[in-house]
């Protein structure tokens, strides 16, 4: 059996950001890919995976620390993390499209102000 393979963090799920920090995510069973956050070092991403994998019960194997005897341990050492789902992702988009739009009817009615200011006046 071929090893299994890592990214360039050396964990699984732990992929490395290019500002420098870890982002953490897990493939649920149904096929729908779960962000678990965002973390400062590759060890706190590779234990809030493992404590996602403990969730969704998956071997041993399948883990980053094989110490962790016990999910009680794995939610020790890592909280129980917000789970990102495609949903949220969807909601973030349209917040962002929304706070685009703002911001360029702001700088239409800056550019406005100085091009008349009669109107403003009146």
């Amino acid at each position: 059996m071929p090893p299994r393979r890592r990214g360039g963090s050396g964990y699984c799920g732990v992929r490395v950001r290019p500002s420098g920090t870890y982002s953490t995510s897990i493939r649920s069973g149904g096929g729908m890919r779960l962000g678990l956050g965002t973390f400062n070092t590759t060890q706190d991403g590779a234990h809030a995976y493992d404590t996602a994998a403990w969730r969704l019960q998956r071997s041993c194997w399948d883990m980053n620390f094989t110490d962790v005897a016990t999910r009680e341990r794995a939610q020790e050492l890592a909280p129980f993390p917000r789970l990102i789902t495609d949903e949220d992702r969807r909601k973030n988009r349209r917040r962002e499209r929304r706070l685009s739009l703002v911001e360029m009817d702001e700088e239409a009615m800056a550019l406005w102000s100085q091009r008349f200011p009669q109107d403003i006046i009146n």
